[in-house]
């Protein structure tokens, strides 16, 4: 984890913008939807896209078992886990950063925002991530899915970040893409900004409870001041 940021402000005030990764900072939704399929496909499950590029932020066993037939043999998760993974892999050198999500990350930090990344990928998908990113020197806290015991939907990535952060829910402010995100934040009573850069429509996080809908983080940059991160 980075700390660079954290020993120069008092923790009494700060403000914590929360951001998802995948889908939110950098476009890999799809990917991740192609590659669930294919590693399903491998292990003889029939799946539509559609129904997996809804799943796509759940942590990985919540997605396979929302998808997956309730009666299977188990014991073949963690190859179907595994073999995504893998396939993901193969794109690493190339995953696209959205749209003014560098820019977005460096202004908050500029305005005295402490960031924490709270994604639901592993260390190495993160990792990759970042590198696309390119805005490290902006982030204090980064959160994957071996720092917590249950993924998204459970609130429990959002409340990480919280402590990690040193701020109550109230001086938060969340930034994701899927109706998991939103649903986590709900549940941690943490303010969400939602962006459509992951593929969800926007009546769907409405419903879930998103306060505030964004196309991607170029467009909450435009505009930050009237959002929930500059008010």
């Amino acid at each position: 984890m980075s700390s660079e940021r954290t020993s120069e402000q008092d923790a009494h005030g700060r403000r914590a913008a929360l951001f998802d990764v995948d889908g939110t900072l950098v476009d890999t939704n799809y990917l991740h939807t192609v590659t669930w399929w294919e590693a399903m496909r491998q292990a003889g499950h029939k799946v539509g896209m559609r129904e997996i590029h809804h799943t796509i932020g759940m942590s990985s066993d919540k997605l396979m078992d929302r998808l997956l037939p309730e009666d299977r043999d188990r014991s073949g998760d963690k190859r179907i886990s595994t073999a995504h993974k893998t396939l993901y892999a193969e794109y690493f050198a190339r995953l696209p950063a959205l749209d003014g999500a560098p820019d977005l990350l460096r202004t908050l930090a500029d305005r005295g925002w402490y960031l924490v990344l709270a994604s639901s990928a592993s260390q190495d998908e993160l990792a990759a991530m970042r590198a696309t990113i390119g805005a490290d020197e902006a982030i204090a806290t980064v959160l994957s899915s071996d720092d917590v015991d249950e993924g998204k939907p459970a609130p429990d990535p959002v409340e990480q970040a919280l402590e990690q952060a040193g701020v109550p829910a109230r001086d938060a402010v969340f930034v994701g893409d899927t109706v998991w995100d939103v649903v986590a934040c709900v549940k941690a009573g943490v303010r969400c900004i939602a962006l459509q850069s992951g593929g969800i429509p926007p009546e769907l996080l409405l419903d879930a409870g998103a306060d505030e809908i964004y196309r991607d983080p170029a467009d909450l940059l435009r505009h930050l001041d009237s959002s929930a991160l500059g008010r």
